[in-house]
């Protein structure tokens, strides 16, 4: 980052102007159902902890997650997605109401359950996570219903960037992907991509892909590590070129993060932060990546901010978005911020 300067004024411009943004989030969502509580003693029925539960929590996940991120830093969300129908997929469409979501991407599935992830915490540490889900791949007819949505809302709502957030439960398929990319690039809307391991290789022709350490690995195949940045920069360059993608943002946890693009080859070591839970942590990262994107922003810049935003979050229990006000003021801090 030596060849990087800013100044302050640049920093408040770029998070003034998130606010004029409007973005299209493609992917799975989930209801984050949490369960506090105190652990006092273990059962007698098993070696297991028991957990006297103080308070019950319902928040929105997943692509889900990343519009209340998208929202909290002043730019405006379009979640398009699918939810089962159910008295969990009713709670989910209640939740979008009340942090003043729209609704108009949500496609109703009548033969899928909405998936809901439910965390007990004990202590304030994460002691067990139950997941109720399907992750079989939606009917054809139903993709081509979400392709239609899409259109619509990328002709209606003026979209300046588009987000897939890809947790591998069935809503996003290869056609999905390619139609998507297709009409993005002929209106020339920057796509951006959180993905898992199902549709790794189906995303081709990307503005910005960005897999964490574990992601890429197994996508890959390959026994490669966050120890060596030059060995992995060369992995990621062979795999940029085949994807043909603009630019890949690989998040390493304690060791940063690493951007990778034609012009740009960057390792931005992590900010040293108190971790609460990693969870949620990387639908900031891509909800800043996608935002800066938008702006036409400097990769190198593009990838410090969104570093930045991954250990914010981490700070806290649970998955929340993150606090615009909070991260300008670390962003001002930034070394190369002057």
């Amino acid at each position: 980052m030596k060849r990087l300067s800013l100044k302050k004024e640049h920093i408040r411009e770029i998070f003034k102007s998130f606010n004029n943004l409007n973005v299209l989030i493609i992917g799975d969502v989930m209801i984050d159902n949490y369960l506090w509580g105190k652990v006092n003693r273990i059962s007698p029925e098993a070696p297991v902890p028991i957990v006297a539960v103080t308070k019950k929590e319902r928040r929105l996940g997943g692509a889900a997650n990343v519009a209340l991120n998208i929202q909290a830093l002043g730019a405006n969300p379009v979640l398009c997605s699918v939810i089962g129908v159910d008295h969990e997929g009713l709670a989910f469409l209640e939740l979008l109401k009340n942090q003043k979501l729209s609704q108009k991407g949500i496609l109703k599935c009548r033969d899928r359950i909405t998936t809901v992830k439910t965390r007990v915490i004990g202590n304030n540490a994460q002691l067990l996570r139950v997941d109720d889900e399907v992750e079989s791949e939606i009917e054809p007819s139903e993709t081509q219903q979400l392709l239609t949505l899409i259109s619509y809302i990328i002709q209606h709502d003026k979209i300046d960037v588009i987000i897939f957030e890809d947790y591998n439960k069935g809503m996003i398929t290869p056609k999905l992907i390619h139609k998507v990319v297709e009409l993005a690039k002929s209106k020339g809307i920057p796509t951006c991509v959180d993905p898992k391991k199902k549709n790794f290789h189906a995303y081709k022709g990307v503005s910005l892909f960005k897999p964490n350490m574990k992601e890429l690995k197994e996508g890959l195949k390959m026994d490669i590590s966050g120890e060596n940045i030059g060995e992995l920069q060369r992995a990621v360059s062979s795999f940029r070129v085949k994807q043909k993608a603009e630019t890949i943002m690989v998040t390493l946890a304690e060791k940063g993060i690493i951007t990778n693009s034609r012009k740009i080859k960057e390792h931005i070591p992590a900010h040293i932060r108190s971790i609460a839970d990693v969870s949620g942590a990387g639908d900031t990262v891509i909800s800043v990546a996608a935002l800066c994107r938008a702006l036409e922003c400097n990769d190198a810049v593009t990838a410090a901010l969104a570093n930045l935003s991954g250990g914010l979050v981490c700070e806290q229990v649970g998955v929340v978005p993150i606090s615009k006000s909070d991260f300008l003021d670390e962003a001002l801090k930034l070394d190369f911020v002057k």
